[in-house]
């Protein structure tokens, strides 16, 4: 796997971009969160002070800084001081455990945390000494080649251990102008983050792309379907990335809740399949143009997007991104013809280095450049990448393959229905039973009888699930996504109590 060309030609470098916006136009907005408001001036002073914090606890070139902060401008600001001494950053979700914690910062092998309150045995950095040093301005940025790592993302492993993603300057740079071709992203542009900045999408989609095409970034300490369209309404960002249960909550709101959704030149979607129901709901709905996505964190961010301007195919992920790659293949690695279904397989500058110290899980997962999904998909006879499920979410029942995207998909079909997610139970007698769990919007009438025979109406008799359970709502792992591993254990302890 090579990554010469990103190392080879001189491009834009997150390393200056803070000195680049300054010396471009002082005075322009650059990232902003509930209690600060920080132009490209003050962004740079900012992240001068915090590099010299880090240095003076000893942190340089080939270094790595865990950073353990909820969504605020001082995670980017970390962000980018990190990068300035030539270092590695790896955010860490600050909702875990100190136990969860304290393995991200072993393995990664963190010199120093950033965050506060933190009771870690490591060398913690108290998030309010990055802005106490007087003047940072000494400290000049480390010039870094594009093979140089820049973040580790830990990927919430549903067996065993998380495992930290290698992700280079390159293929940042690579994933970004990507990002900014394909959407359209210039310096009018202005992000609203609602997504996780310990995760992916949150710091490339989100942030790193529209401040490196010259726009800003606005961060939300939360998110609130209540309060997020007075958020749009008072910000005015043009565009903002979400998980489908947050769409899903959106369009749930009651109808007189009236929505100024004019600045919003685009919403995107990513981290999980969104039914084109909820895609025509939600467009219908707020009168935006919505995209859908895939891509995984091995992949940087993002490998397919449905295009703004051309054709929009609800129930695909949309063309692969300029300088990107997507084939299907089937179990021995080979080709499959369009149209039949495989393990998606993506090549291109934006795939990860590898897994950090996990030289078998890498070369498992990367094999002569193309990187494994573990996702099952077909390609259309335009060359849409449609996502069928996880290779290890699919049912086996009675020897048959059972994809439960496909029996969500007819769930959401009903009006009534805000979430779905289906998942295999253990039989003794058919290996696998299919079960169903539902969230229903405010004021639903529809019965769990209505919902089977629905099924019954648009499933083959094998594909019915043995039982549909409804719930207030559908659990979520940190990213967003529904959590099937929880679901499968409830729905597996449930019948052990049986």
């Amino acid at each position: 796997m090579s990554h010469e060309s990103s190392a080879a030609t001189p491009r834009a470098s997150f390393v200056t971009l803070p000195d680049d916006r300054y010396a471009q136009d002082p005075g322009a907005p650059c990232v902003a969160d509930d209690a600060v408001q920080l132009d490209n001036a003050a962004f740079l002073k900012r992240v001068q002070q915090a590099s010299a914090a880090l240095a003076r606890r000893g942190v340089g070139a080939g270094d790595v800084v865990a950073i353990v902060l909820p969504n605020r401008a001082e995670l980017v600001v970390s962000l980018f001081a990190t990068w300035r001494l030539g270092a590695t950053a790896t955010p860490v979700n600050p909702v875990l455990t100190p136990t969860e914690m304290q393995y991200q910062v072993d393995d990664a092998g963190a010199k120093v945390v950033i965050g506060s309150g933190l009771e870690l045995d490591a060398e913690v950095l108290d998030v309010e000494e990055l802005s106490a040093e007087a003047s940072g301005a000494g400290v000049q940025p480390v010039p870094v080649a594009g093979d140089a790592l820049a973040l580790l993302i830990y990927t919430s492993g549903t067996t065993g251990k998380p495992k930290g993603v290698m992700l280079d300057h390159g293929n940042l740079l690579s994933m970004c102008e990507m990002a900014r071709e394909w959407l359209h992203i210039t310096s009018d542009d202005h992000s609203l983050l609602i997504l996780p900045l310990f995760h992916a999408n949150g710091i490339v989609a989100g942030t790193l792309t529209p401040l490196l095409a010259g726009g800003r970034v606005t961060i939300a300490a939360r998110f609130s379907p209540k309060t997020f369209f007075g958020l749009v309404a008072q910000a005015r960002p043009t565009y903002f990335s979400a998980v489908p249960a947050i769409y899903a909550m959106l369009s749930a709101l009651p109808e007189a809740e009236q929505a100024d959704t004019s600045s919003l030149r685009v919403v995107v979607c990513g981290a999980a399949p969104m039914p084109a129901e909820l895609i025509q709901r939600v467009e219908e709905r707020f009168g935006v143009v919505l995209v859908e996505g895939y891509g995984l964190s091995e992949g940087t961010c993002a490998s397919t997007i449905n295009p703004i301007d051309g054709v929009r195919k609800p129930g695909t992920v949309g063309l692969p991104l300029p300088g990107q790659e997507v084939a299907i293949v089937d179990e021995r690695n080979v080709p499959v013809p369009q149209g039949r279904r495989g393990e998606v397989v993506l090549r291109g500058p934006n795939i990860m280095r590898g897994y950090l110290n996990k030289p078998e899980e890498t070369a498992k997962t990367i094999i002569d450049g193309w990187l494994h999904t573990g996702d099952i998909g077909l390609l259309d006879e335009d060359g849409y990448l449609v996502l069928v499920d996880r290779i290890k979410d699919m049912i086996i029942r009675g020897g048959e393959n059972i994809y439960p995207k496909e029996i969500e998909s007819v769930l959401y079909t009903h009006a009534e229905v805000l979430e779905a997610a289906v998942v295999g139970r253990p039989d003794e007698v058919l290996g696998e039973v299919v079960v169903a769990f539902v969230a229903l919007r405010p004021g639903a009438t529809v019965t769990v009888d209505e919902l089977h025979g629905l099924c019954a109406q648009q499933l083959a008799k094998y594909k019915l699930p043995v039982l549909i359970e409804r719930l207030d709502e559908l659990p979520k792992n940190p990213v967003g996504k529904i959590d099937k591993p929880t679901l499968r254990k409830r729905s597996e302890s449930a019948e052990a109590a049986a």
